[in-house]
């Protein structure tokens, strides 16, 4: 199984989407600093989750949350689960 993931960072309140096999492990990564992309902006939250069988199904919605045709449904999927 694998997930898609939104993280929001706590420290500028913008979101970060992923994809991994283990959410737990990968979540640490993040607030480790471990990952180029994301290590100037820890800590980070999960806020938000999908599974999937694959790893290419999980690829595939990762790329699609990320990209210019998928930035309003991420926006609706942001709206849904704002932390305060």
């Amino acid at each position: 199984m694998y997930t898609v993931y939104i993280l929001k960072s706590l420290s500028d309140q913008e979101h970060y989407v992923g994809f991994t096999g283990n959410i737990e492990k990968r979540l640490l990564q993040h607030n480790r600093g471990e990952v180029r992309s994301t290590k100037n902006r820890v800590p980070f939250v999960i806020i938000y989750t999908e599974i999937f069988p694959t790893r290419v199904e999980a690829r595939e919605r990762e790329k699609f949350l990320k990209s210019y045709e998928g930035a309003g449904e991420k926006t609706s999927i942001l709206k849904n689960c704002q932390i305060v």
